[in-house]
């Protein structure tokens, strides 16, 4: 009797009521999928329809494997109770990853779907651990680590946190967890676990890739690219919380124009609003946004304005988004999922294709038709306060089963919308992020993250690990977001370092909540929110204030390469900030750096991340020669060296004497 058959393109296997496909799914790669007592589902949560790809498949009685080039899975049943378990070589033979094999009287499964009562199933799928791998990813967690084996992540979003389930190997492979579920994912040395809270089905894919920039190639392939980045994205973004009215927004603007200071976006952040939730301004304090717009644009600006997923009980829109189930439900309670922030209010369901139309054409008839080009998609996890993932329900299925594909369609509402009025580059700045964001134009930050030198230094893993899993679009507030006097000098030290490593992020985006706030009073005596404190470049001191210049107009000398780098990340999906292995796979210690990066392909960069440094160490890799950016020193690659930091330098290196241009700007 045969486990196994081909059935089209597919490898099947069934046993014991379960029922496996492995499907070729792109160039070097294999999508498995998996259930319980019914056919699998094809999802497309993140992963793309693929053109037909070569493969060969070889079935036996109790074994089967399929080859997609350099990659071949082997199916094989084994195990005192009889299963199928599964495991992938490279085209050398190499085996690179394989459930976790049978373990006698242990009787452990590598795929463990526990049924739910009257649900359906949480499932553990286990892979045997290698103490010496090395791997990469995951997205923005919070935490000072590159090299993620060892470590323990939740399958989940929050304010700050963006969960992207794919990994890079440095054995030469790389595995996304295609399941939007509320889960857990372990790499210790006695196993990689991916485990999902509530779901139907096994579905995950892998590639593999001789170098971590063809990993990348295949992923991007599989997910979707980032598009060209927009002309606005290349410079320098003004923002604070907030701008409280049109015109303390534009004479900020002004201000900017008059001193030469060049700003391709000032941001009209949130609660410019009359409710939560009526997607458009307030006439009281924006009485004219065309006009506003119309102004910025002459002086070479692009306003972008706050959206959030938010819908207050008091908005004008609330009544007739419940009445028509655009919003996300609670299990239990109130009907609607409620959360308080300065006001009573639930969350639009961005899963929900009515609900993203009825949400665009609201923000087209308010600002879209005013000229605003450019969105802030805030609050996109979305926020629910105490993360009570079981009591939510959306159109895609529960929180539980369908939660983190959340953010992604929020980038979507935005940009099937501006894509249907034939804009040809979009860009929106969104809050989080899941596998195939990038191709919905989202440019993630990282959230509202505190002020102080420890936060400022895990930014750097957090855009990496980004990068890594398919996000190459994405940037910090500059400074942090919570806290920060421009008057305190231990302050003004932070945010010049900061406001150095920005001018080599992606976007270079100033924000932040500066103290002190100050109230905001209506015509008719009630309070509206409080505005932050001043976050100007000529807020925090005549010194700081001259580097700061000089680092935005050495970013507007980078224009070109910006754009450049940019545009290869449309092309092939590798990172603008890279790992030092990505450019330098064969030196070992480039797997070990976590603290400086490549900004393209040509430009090291060195963030200087502790209170009171003046200089610091850096590696630089071998078989090429560098050029110190502040002074054209050169230096013979293959050492480390320790580098002269004062307060108006980082640390920053050319590769072959490429980009004699920028040397001595700062």
């Amino acid at each position: 009797m045969g486990f196994f058959e081909q059935v089209g393109n597919r490898l099947v296997g069934k046993l014991h009521n379960e029922t496996i496909w492995i499907i070729p799914w792109g160039k070097d790669s294999l999508r498995v999928i998996t259930s319980m007592m019914s056919d699998p589902q094809m999802n497309d949560w993140a992963l793309l329809p693929q053109s037909d790809t070569d493969y060969s498949l070889k079935i036996e009685d109790m074994k089967a494997s399929i080859t997609v080039r350099k990659i071949t899975a082997v199916a094989e049943v084994c195990g005192w109770n009889k299963r199928i378990d599964i495991k992938f070589y490279n085209d050398k033979g190499e085996l690179l990853l394989a459930e976790k094999e049978f373990q006698g009287a242990v009787n452990r499964r590598g795929r463990f779907f526990k049924p739910t009562i009257g649900g359906d199933y949480r499932l553990t799928v286990t892979f045997e651990g290698d103490q010496q791998e090395k791997l990469f990813g995951m997205g923005q967690y919070q935490e000072e680590i590159l090299n993620i084996n060892g470590s323990s992540f939740e399958l989940a979003h929050r304010n700050s946190q963006a969960s992207v389930p794919f990994v890079l190997s440095n054995k030469g492979y790389g595995f996304l967890w295609h399941n939007p579920a509320i889960g857990k994912a372990t790499f210790t040395k006695n196993g990689m676990e991916w485990i999902s809270e509530s779901t139907k089905q096994v579905d995950y894919w892998i590639t593999v890739g001789d170098s971590p920039a063809e990993i990348g190639k295949n992923y991007s392939a599989a997910t979707g690219r980032a598009p060209e980045m927009p002309e606005y994205g290349l410079g320098y973004w003004q923002c604070k919380l907030r701008y409280w009215n049109q015109e303390q927004l534009l004479e900020t603007a002004r201000e900017y124009k008059k001193r030469g200071i060049p700003v391709d976006v000032i941001v009209c952040d949130f609660f410019h609003w009359p409710h939560m939730g009526d997607f458009r301004f307030d006439e009281e304090f924006f009485p004219d946004p065309k006009s506003m717009v119309d102004e910025l644009r002459e002086m070479g600006m692009e306003l972008m304005v706050s959206i959030w997923t938010q819908v207050g009980f008091d908005s004008e829109n609330y009544q007739e988004m419940n009445e028509k189930g655009l919003l996300i439900k609670a299990e239990t309670g109130l009907q609607t999922a409620a959360y308080f922030f300065n006001t009573n209010a639930t969350f639009l369901d961005a899963t929900n294709p009515e609900a993203r139309k009825y949400v665009w054409e609201k923000c087209k008839k308010n600002y879209y038709k005013h000229g605003i080009k450019v969105f802030w998609l805030d609050e996109a996890e979305p926020d629910l306060g105490t993360y009570d993932f079981e009591n939510y329900r959306f159109y895609s299925g529960t929180q539980l089963q369908t939660g983190n594909i959340y953010p992604q369609m929020f980038s979507r509402l935005f940009y099937d919308g501006m894509k249907s009025e034939n804009q040809e580059t979009v860009m929106n700045l969104v809050r989080c992020a899941w596998a195939g964001s990038q191709r919905y134009g989202a440019l993630v930050w990282s959230g509202d993250i505190h002020s102080d030198f420890a936060t400022f230094k895990r930014q750097i893993c957090a855009g990496l690990s980004m990068g890594i899993a398919g996000i190459p679009w994405w940037t910090t507030d500059i400074g942090g977001f919570s806290g920060g006097d421009p008057k305190d000098p231990a302050f003004q030290e932070l945010l010049v370092r900061w406001f150095q490593w920005g001018a080599f992020c992606p976007v270079m985006r100033m924000h932040g909540d500066r103290l002190p706030s100050a109230e905001v009073i209506r015509k008719d005596g009630s309070n509206a929110l409080d505005t932050g404190g001043d976050n100007e470049v000529w807020d925090y001191g005549d010194e700081n204030y001259e580097i700061m210049v000089k680092y935005i107009n050495l970013r507007e000398k980078m224009r070109d390469y910006t754009r450049k780098t940019a545009k290869e990340a449309s092309d092939t999906g590798a990172p603008m900030m890279r790992t030092m292995f990505f450019e330098f796979p064969d030196e070992e210690i480039c797997w070990e750096l976590q603290d400086q990066y490549m900004f393209g392909s040509d430009i090291l960069v060195a963030p200087v991340t502790e209170a009171g440094a003046s200089s610091r160490k850096v590696y630089l890799p071998k078989a090429t020669e560098w050029t110190d950016m502040r002074n054209g020193k050169e230096y013979e690659g293959g050492q480390e060296i320790i580098v002269e930091a004062p307060i108006e330098y980082m640390p920053v290196f050319f590769k072959n004497h490429s980009h004699p241009e920028l040397v001595g700007i700062v």
